[in-house]
């Protein structure tokens, strides 16, 4: 966000900086190339700081639905954490507590919970 409050001021500079018309009558804007350059430039800061960011997101998240496989832990998009049971096409089974099993879609999916990043967070947090 920094980013677009100190760029912003460029912009309207570089477009202020801009020549008058060639042909001499006042009015007459110059290129068109020119009259679109900050269309162009604000396009591509929303592509580089909007746009490609929440495409990378979206990739990884669905990388990770497809990834899900029997035994993973997972947690769903209501807070629920659980041990996959039987993973199909769209539907997962997970247990929540022992002998507690409950059918979720996998799009209900918030996160998969590595069991590496629990031993790091116990290490960092926990006692040592």
């Amino acid at each position: 966000m920094k980013f677009i409050v100190v760029l912003t001021p460029v912009l309207i500079f570089i477009t202020s900086c801009t020549p008058p018309g060639m042909g001499g009558a006042e009015g007459e804007s110059g290129s068109p190339i020119i009259a679109a350059l900050p269309f162009v430039l604000i396009f591509g800061l929303f592509y580089l700081l909007i746009l490609r960011p929440q495409q990378k997101q979206s990739r990884k998240k669905d990388n990770m639905m497809k990834s899900i496989k029997r035994g993973d832990k997972i947690v769903t998009a209501g807070g629920i954490h659980g041990r996959v049971i039987n993973a199909e096409e769209d539907l997962l089974t997970i247990e929540i507590s022992k002998g507690v099993n409950i059918q979720i879609s996998r799009a209900n999916i918030s996160a998969l919970i590595d069991n590496q990043d629990k031993a790091e967070t116990k290490q960092k947090g926990g006692k040592q």
